[in-house]
Parts: structure tokens; C-alpha cells; sequence
């Protein structure tokens, strides 16, 4: 197993991006700390897993791309992202439009032992339901 911080998450984001999410999860510990805000998600790995399933089935041509990364010396990785995909099912109660997602994120990751223990992920998601053609934002449905 890979136990440098930097080559475990970038190891993490290559299977994500792979849509290999068993390859993903094998690096994260059953108890992570998993915070994704925007989303409303706030749990273990779990968690985080369904949240990842989820957006991959409503993005099949989700594509992820790290621009930027920083390791720290006691084990945290702080990554800039972008995911960008076409909408072919409802995501996070929004009627799939088939629009084009294209969204920049911040992630912040805690590594030990050579496993994901903390998954930090952050985002505008007044963004993301402006991508998806959503017209009111206090409520995400088309109307």
C-alpha cells in the first residue's frame, strides 16, 4: 500500500476519476471523518462512498482533475479540483437537464498509516445548481 500522503490521495482521486470506486475506498478507513458540507453529508467512508456512487450515475462521463496540490508535513493533503460531466440523471433532488456540470472544489484530505482517515470536500453549490439550469435556489428543482 502506498504510504506517502501525496501518492495515497492522488492514488484515491486517479480510481475516483477511473470511476473504480472499490480501488478508491481501499484506501480509506472504514471510521474516516467525512465532511461534505455542501451536500448535506457528514459521516464515515460510507458516506462518503454513497455520495461519490451517486454522482458518478448521474455524471457517467465524470471527469476529475487536480490543479493543484499541497502535502503537509503531519499528513494533510489540500488538493484544488475540478469535476466536469454531463447531468444523464437527477443528482442531489435536481431533474436531470442533461447539462454540462463543470465545477471547481477544494478538498482536504488527512492521511495516516498509509490510509485516507479525514475526507474534507468543499464547493459552491449555488454553482452547481446553476450549471444544472435550477432557477430558484431555495429549492433544487426546476420551476
Amino acid at each position: 500500500m502506498v504510504a506517502d500522503a501525496g501518492a495515497v490521495v492522488a492514488a484515491f482521486l486517479s480510481a475516483v476519476a477511473d470511476h473504480d470506486l472499490d480501488g478508491a475506498f481501499a484506501l480509506v478507513a472504514d471510521d474516516a471523518d467525512v465532511r461534505l458540507p455542501a451536500a448535506g453529508v457528514n459521516g464515515d467512508a460510507a458516506a462518503a462512498r454513497g455520495f461519490l456512487h451517486a454522482t458518478l450515475t448521474a455524471f457517467p462521463d465524470l471527469t476529475v482533475r487536480a490543479r493543484r496540490t499541497v502535502v503537509a508535513g503531519d499528513g494533510t493533503v489540500v488538493v484544488e479540483l475540478t469535476l466536469e460531466g454531463t447531468q444523464a440523471g437527477d443528482y442531489l433532488g435536481v431533474v436531470n437537464q442533461e447539462k454540462h456540470l463543470d465545477v471547481d472544489e477544494g478538498w482536504l484530505f488527512r492521511v495516516r498509516d498509509g490510509r485516507i482517515t479525514a475526507i474534507h470536500g468543499y464547493w459552491c453549490q449555488n454553482q452547481v445548481y446553476r450549471r444544472l439550469a435550477v432557477r430558484r435556489l431555495d429549492q433544487p428543482a426546476i420551476v
